[in-house]
This record gives structure tokens, sequence and C-alpha cells, in this order.
């Protein structure tokens, strides 16, 4: 029986399972197969921290619509890279993990950065409670079967990371070919479950006999790329399309039936639509937190008890009805799902449904809600009103380019204020909220879709969080584009903080004398690395910096000085009775 080196075995079976890209950084346990990957086809995109390596690994596999590989140290590279895992975990996004460790041999004797404080041979435990999976391989003979149901389980039901923890020794060990091909044979991706016609009736019949029906989409739809099954189903039945903030782009912005972003963040009309639904079709949806005002029933919904009646679809069993009750439950992947009732829906109303009412309402308040921006969108104040800079850049940027957010108004003012023209082109660090998350996610989307423009829309807090994501853009030639809504602040923070407790500790950064004194200037560290900086002077100078750097395909930092008011909200959060019980607190302007 023929051997082989596991590193050069991996490289390949990697290979053969459509892998392009590994993103990671170097440590002792894992040059093995770092040294077998230099002779292989597989790209390593080298990283300067392993947070930043989750996080780009993150965006790609958003972008390619499967699981991404991470290549990490032991000990502190993988902690390092937890964050940016658990990231993906909450998103559901698909990731093999593959750590290595220390030698098998030397389990328990503490050797350099072994984790063993409470337990030997538990370094793996570490992601035990945010991966679907976390295997510590025992034997190299298990590694083929392991690297196997890894990425099955990665990409199949509810997608997600796995981690799998090898041990030094074993990826210089040698095993037979055999175990490896005889994983060739076997199936790649798993058939997902589907809708049957009578459930597909059923449903059908409610969104037809309701009188406010609504459509509540969540990220879900975008993990099975169902945008265009989602709009056919509309389309047919004229039905109105809310979204959670993970939902955003599943259906495009201008779409004449779309609602927008629910909950704290949402718009008023937004809520007020499924608040008043009869009938609400939850698609790929969790129904959390802050997309639902806390749960309060008076603002965004109030499902049971005699009001608005759920049907829920999900590839997950534990997602359904885990927020609000349901009167019909399906388990199912949303694209075989909607294809199904696109079907029934034609065969049982062939002629559709024309909600012209509706429709015009959805137009009216479009309109209103747009006046009620044009004086911010068109200020001339410098430093600049966030909302000049998101319509600055909507009117810049292609309307197939991909965008990657961070949190605070990169998030939350996008999601409520910045139309997505092509399902599936935002980026958003959804269930962690992880601040940082965007400018790395950029990378991984660029190194994805190399040939589209991508930009990476963050505040100054999130940027400094990993600026050194600039080295691998150099190095690489990724001509992303940043755009670093500076508010000297950790915005979001500290608005809260200001409006409920009159103070502003640990949330602002040092005053400079003008915008274009503050430092860090993210500009000049741009330049520095070898990319590309900009530190915008005036207002009038951001959309022509901003077309000049898509035109350069060069990797550029825009640096711009942004007003500190915060996002407009609608709905409710329970922080707010927490911080101020008396009510009637939110946030504020910390300029």
């Amino acid at each position: 029986m023929a051997k082989g080196e596991i590193a050069h075995q991996l490289c390949r079976y990697l290979e053969n399972r459509g892998i392009e890209h590994v993103f990671g950084l170097c440590g002792h346990t894992n040059i093995a197969v770092l040294a077998a990957m230099s002779e292989s086809n597989l790209d390593f995109v080298n990283v300067r921290h392993e947070q930043i390596s989750a996080h780009a690994a993150d965006g790609y596999a958003r972008v390619k619509g499967k699981a991404s590989v991470v290549l990490s140290h032991l000990s502190p590279g993988l902690t390092n890279a937890a964050t940016g895992v658990a990231n993906a975990a909450l998103d559901c996004i698909p990731m093999v993990v593959i750590a290595g460790d220390i030698p098998s041999y030397y389990y328990g004797k503490h050797p350099h950065q072994e984790v063993n404080l409470h337990a030997d041979a538990s370094q793996y435990e570490i992601y035990r409670p945010f991966v679907k999976r976390a295997w510590r391989v025992d034997t190299p003979e298990l590694l083929p079967e392991i690297m196997e149901k890894a990425f099955t389980l990665a990409e199949s039901g509810q997608p997600g990371p796995v981690l799998v923890n090898v041990p030094m020794d074993y990826f210089s060990a040698e095993i037979e070919d055999a175990l490896w091909e005889k994983q060739s044979s076997n199936a790649k991706t798993l058939r997902a479950p589907s809708l049957d016609d009578d459930t597909a009736r059923e449903i059908v019949a409610k969104l037809i006999d309701a009188k406010d029906p609504v459509i509540y989409a969540g990220g879900g739809v975008a993990l099975s790329k169902a945008w265009d099954e989602l709009k056919e189903l509309v389309d047919h039945l004229s039905l109105p399309v809310a979204h959670s903030l993970m939902g955003k782009g599943c259906i495009a912005d201008d779409h004449p039936l779309v609602l927008g972003m629910t909950g704290f963040w949402g718009t008023k009309f937004t809520n007020q639509q499924t608040l008043k639904a009869d009938w609400i079709l939850g698609l790929g949806t969790r129904f959390k937190e802050a997309d639902c005002s806390s749960w309060y029933p008076e603002y965004t919904f109030h499902i049971g008890d005699g009001a608005s009646k759920l049907v829920q679809i999900d590839i997950e069993p534990q997602e359904i009805g885990r927020n609000y009750p349901v009167e019909i439950g399906a388990v199912a992947d949303l694209k075989a799902a909607l294809k199904v009732l696109v079907r029934v829906a034609k065969e049982m109303l062939p002629e559709g449904i024309q909600r012209p009412a509706l429709v015009k309402a959805i137009a009216d308040f479009r309109v209103e809600f747009a006046a009620s921006n044009t004086e911010m969108q068109q200020s001339d104040a410098f430093p600049m009103m966030p909302e000049r800079i998101l319509a600055d850049l909507r009117a810049a940027m292609p309307e197939n380019a991909y965008l990657t957010s961070d949190v605070g108004w990169n998030k939350n003012g996008v999601a409520q204020q910045f139309d997505i023209l092509t399902p599936g082109t935002i980026l958003i660090p959804g269930g962690f909220a992880t601040m940082g998350f965007g400018p790395p996610a950029a990378l991984g989307a660029k190194v994805a879709a190399p040939d589209r423009v991508v930009i990476s829309l963050v505040g100054d807090g999130g940027f400094g969080q990993n600026p050194a994501v600039l080295a691998t853009a150099a190095e690489m030639e990724l001509g992303v584009i940043w755009v670093v809504m500076n508010n000297n602040a950790f915005g979001t923070i500290a608005g809260l903080q200001k409006a409920h407790y009159d103070l502003n500790y640990g949330t602002l950064f040092p005053k400079a004398a003008s915008p274009l004194e503050q430092t860090p200037d993210y500009a000049t560290i741009a330049r520095a690395y070898g990319c590309e900086g900009i530190r915008v002077a005036s207002a009038a100078e951001f959309k022509p910096a901003l077309e000049v750097a898509i035109a350069s395909g060069r990797p550029t930092v825009i640096d711009v000085a942004m007003i500190n008011n915060p996002t407009p909200t609608s709905g409710h959060w329970n922080i707010l009775d927490i911080y101020s019980p008396e009510g009637g607190v939110g946030h504020v302007s910390t300029d």
C-alpha cells in the first residue's frame, strides 16, 4: 500500500474538494502543512493576526457560498481566531478550522504553549460553545474520515464552523493514501429537505386568504441563495417583505414591496406593518432581540394571543417557535421550499394578486422618509453628517459591489437607510455584532470575487481593531476600499452612555484641535503599509476621493471625519429600560 506524509495528503484532499484559498498565520505546529501547501495549487492568505484570518474566511465563505478554511497555530493562535470563528458561528457561516496542537506524546506534560490548566489534551474544547463540532484527532489514520465529516457538517443543515484539532506530529506522520482515496467516493453535498405539496398548499392558502400578510425574511434567505425564488413569490402574490438585520439585501431595496428593516433600528412604518399583519411568513429568521424590539408586543411583532399568526420555515428545527408560537412550522431548505411555494401559488391562483394600495403606501413612505433625510444627505457640514457619507457612497458605488459593515452607523444606519440593489452583496456581523469584522471580511470577499468592487464601511473604533489587514491587502494587491467613518469615539456606546449617565467615560478618544489633526491618522498608516491613504478635508472631497479609489483598483483607506449623531430609532430595546427605568431615554449625539 502506498503511503504519504499527512501534510501533503491533506493539501491534495483540500484541492480535490475545490478549495482554492486557506486563511491563516504560521506557527511551529502548522509549518509542515505550509511547506506542503507551497508545493500545491492552494493559495495561502497570510495575515498578521488570527482574528483577521477568521473574519476574512467568514467574508470569503459568504461570497463563495461554501466552507472556507482557516489554518491556525495552537493556544494563542486558536484563541486569537476564536472571536472571528464565533462571529461566523452566530451568523451560520460554514468554515473548517484546522488547528495544530502539541505533539500527541506530550499531552499533559505542559510543553511549549500547551493549554492544560484544568484538563489534559483539551485544547479543542475552547471552541465547543460555538462550533457545530470540535474534533480532537487521536490517531493519524482518523484524519481523512474526520476531514470529510467536518466539511459535510459545516455545509449541511444550518451551516457553521467546525474545528479539527491535530497534534503537530501527525502532520509529519505517514499513512496509507487509500484512507484518503476512500473519501473521494462520498457525496460532497447533501440533498436538503423541501416542502411537500400539501404543506405548501396550506401555507399558500393562508397567504391568499390573509388580509394583511407579511413576509419576514432573515439571513437564511442569503445562506440558501434563495433571492430569485423569494422575489418570484413576492411578485406573484404581491406580498410585502420586511427583513431582519441579517435579511438585509435578500431582495433589492428598491423593489416596490420591500418594507425595510424591523425592530429598534427599523422605521416606524415597517414596524407598524409587521405589528398589524394577520399572517406572517417567517423565512430563515430567529426573530432576534434587536429585530423584534426585545419582543415587546407593542412595538414590532404581536404574534399569538389572538393577534398575528406565524408560519415559520427554517432548515434548523430549533429555530422554529424559539421566540414566537407558530401555526405552521416547516423544516426545509429555503431555496427548495420557495420553489415549491412559487409553483403551488401559481397553480392555486394563476392570475396572482395585485395590491395597488399597499404598493402606493410603501412608495409614499419612501418619498416621505427620503425627504426627512435630504437636509443631512446634502449637508456641507464637516465633520460630515453620516447621512451624507451614506448618500455619496451609494451614488459612487457600483450596484453589484460588495459592502461589508461593522458596528454602529455603518451597520444600523446602512440597514435602515442604504439601498442594497443586488441581493447578497451586503456582509453584516449580526449575531455577535463584532467590532472589527468589516475590514478583514472585505479582504475575504475580494479574494473570493477579485473582479468585483469591495468596500468596507467601518467606524474608527472598528478599523482600529485590526489595521494590519492593510499588510495582507498590499502584499496580495487586493483593491479593497476602507471608508473609515471617523467620529473619534466608540460612537454608538458613547451616545448611549451620554443619554443615560450624562457623561462619556471610556467611550471617547482624545480630542484634537481639528478633525485633520486627529490621531491616529489612518491615511498615513495606510501609506506606511503600502496602500493608498486619503484624509478627507471637506464634505465635497469625499465622493470624488471614493470615485478615484474605485477607478484605481488599489487598496485604499479613506479617513473621513463624521459627526457622532445617533442612528434614528423607532422600536425599542430592553437595555433602555435597564439604564433608565423611568423611560423616555435613548441615544444622543456626543458632538
